[in-house]
């Protein structure tokens, strides 16, 4: 059996969210590879040197094109060679056309909830796109009970269509920390992961800082995060509030430096309006970093009885729990001790060997 694979979202330096999971499923494709399952890769340029390694059943093929690679460049080609038994996609976009059944993972419909939030060039893709993937999809795998009741609501797909499949987290605890260049030891902070847009509400969790600081002056707000669209609303409301010099935004930071700011935050919050997943917070509970959620979308899912959860489109609330967290240690260390307990429940070789279950099953 030849599986082709869409590793497009993997094969990019600054990897988080989708990336981090595409990744992490070409990594267990390859240690499954093998004389009765193969793997073919199709990447629009050529693979990074920490994509996993090539073999006689794990491959890579480059096919170029500028645009419209899933639309025109990518079903050219598996016509033209019809080589391949099934194809999968990690991220929305199937090929336009192909001559195999295809298996699609969808992430979360965010692009429907908060249309503008969104640049109209991505949006059109995404409205578009994912709806013709998920028409043309044989089978389509969720990552979490939250964006299978989405989809089936929004698309009015059959449940039998739709596999649900948790992501896992990245276990980084092997690797040595590295800090920032400014030192964040000196003063207890907050500690925001994940890409910089707007329905993350990051501008709620800065309105929420400010009104803390008059509590506890000492404090500080560390956002680590790639830039993502329409980000720079973010930047301004700290301008507005006068909270430069408390709000230290640390950009795209290595597994190394992510360790770090795990390590030593007094808490990890997320304030997202919508999530389909949210694997920072799993990765924040592996560090015993306590965790304070917007109760929102997937995150109660995810997060079980391991966070503190507040009103996402109030950050008077927001205030309110992390003042909690604050003046009661106790309730500090059982969040912690939760954490420990609920990530047992998620892993990235679970995800990827019901992934590739899936996908087989199209075809046996």
């Amino acid at each position: 059996m030849v599986i082709g694979v869409d590793g497009n979202e993997a094969n990019v330096v600054k990897r988080a969210g989708v990336s981090v999971y595409a990744l992490n499923l070409l990594k267990y494709f390859k240690r499954q590879s093998s004389s009765r399952l193969s793997f073919k890769i199709f990447l629009r340029s050529a693979p990074l040197s920490d994509l996993p390694k090539t073999d006689k059943y794990f491959s890579y093929e480059i096919v170029k094109a500028k645009f419209l690679w899933s639309q025109i460049f990518l079903p050219f080609r598996l016509y033209r060679k019809k080589d391949i038994d099934v194809f999968y996609s990690p991220a929305h976009y199937l090929p336009r056309f192909c001559p195999v059944p295809q298996v699609v993972t969808i992430h979360d419909l965010a692009y429907l909830f908060f249309p503008q939030d969104f640049l109209k060039k991505d949006l059109y893709q995404l409205k578009f796109w994912t709806k013709y993937s998920i028409d043309s999809a044989k089978r389509i795998i969720a990552v979490s009970k939250t964006t299978k009741k989405d989809l089936m609501n929004s698309y009015h797909i059959p449940s039998s269509k739709i596999k649900v499949i948790y992501n896992g987290y990245e276990k980084k605890h092997l690797l040595s920390e590295s800090k920032l260049k400014t030192d964040l030891t000196k003063n207890p902070y907050i500690l925001y992961v994940g890409t910089l847009q707007p329905r993350k509400n990051i501008t709620t969790l800065i309105k929420a800082f400010s009104r803390l600081k008059l509590l506890y002056p000492e404090t500080k707000l560390v956002i680590a995060g790639k830039k993502g669209w329409l980000y720079d609303k973010i930047y301004r409301s700290v301008d507005k509030l006068g909270m430069e010099d408390d709000v230290y935004f640390a950009d795209f930071v290595t597994d190394n430096q992510l360790v770090f700011l795990y390590k030593n935050a007094f808490c990890f919050v997320i304030p997202s309006l919508y999530e389909g997943f949210g694997i920072p917070t799993l990765e924040a509970m592996s560090f015993s970093c306590p965790v304070i959620s917007s109760f929102s979308s997937s995150l109660p899912e995810i997060a079980g009885n391991a966070a503190l959860y507040f009103d996402p489109n109030n950050h008077y609330d927001l205030v309110e729990k992390i003042k909690t967290l604050k003046e009661n240690p106790i309730l500090r260390e059982k969040l912690i001790k939760n954490g420990k307990e609920r990530i047992k429940k998620f892993s990235w070789d679970t995800c990827a060997k019901e992934t590739l279950e899936v996908i087989i099953s199209t075809i046996s």
